[in-house]
C-alpha cells in the first residue's frame, strides 16, 4: 500500500468545484491542457510491481494502470499513465473519487468534466479511457457495497 494523497477536499462536490473554478482561471486551452500536465506529474509514485497486466485498464490508448484498496468505508485508488494528458486526467479523477466511500462515490456524477469543457476538447480516444477509468471507479465501489 502506498501513501493516499487524497482526497484533497472533505466532499467529491467540494473538488468538482474546485475543480471548476480552478479551470475558470485559464483563458485558453493551451493553458489548461498544460495545467493538466502539471498535475498529472503530482501524482505519487506508482509502483513497478503494480504495472501488471492484471492492472492495466483497457479501453484506452495510453497504457493505464489503476489500483483500487479498501472497503465500502473508504476505497483508495492509485493510478498512473505513460501520457502526461492523462496522468492529468487521472489526477482530476482521484482528487473527486479516491479516499470516499462506495456510496460517495456512486453518488457522484463526474459533473467537472462538463463543467471545464474537458468533454469538447478530448479526442474520442481519450474520451474513451476516460469513461473506461470512470465505470473502474464505479465497478469497485458497487463490489466494494457488495462485499460490506
Amino acid at each position: 500500500m502506498t501513501e493516499a494523497p487524497f482526497p484533497l477536499e472533505p466532499t467529491a462536490a467540494d473538488a468538482q468545484a474546485a475543480i471548476a473554478e480552478e479551470f475558470g482561471f485559464f483563458s485558453d486551452w493551451a493553458e489548461r491542457y498544460q495545467y493538466l500536465i502539471d498535475l498529472g506529474r503530482k501524482l505519487p509514485p506508482f509502483p513497478e510491481a503494480w504495472k501488471t497486466e492484471a492492472n492495466r485498464l483497457h479501453g484506452c490508448q495510453s497504457l493505464v494502470w489503476i489500483v483500487a484498496e479498501g472497503d465500502a468505508h473508504r476505497i483508495d485508488f492509485h493510478a498512473i499513465s505513460d501520457s502526461s494528458i492523462v496522468s492529468g486526467l487521472i489526477y482530476l479523477v482521484l482528487r473527486v473519487y479516491s479516499g470516499r466511500s462506495a456510496h460517495e462515490i456512486l453518488a457522484t456524477q463526474p459533473e467537472f468534466i462538463s463543467a471545464i469543457g474537458l468533454a469538447k476538447h478530448l479526442s474520442p480516444t481519450r474520451s474513451n479511457g476516460l469513461a473506461a477509468l470512470l465505470a473502474f471507479i464505479r465497478e469497485r465501489a458497487q463490489t466494494a457495497l457488495q462485499q460490506a
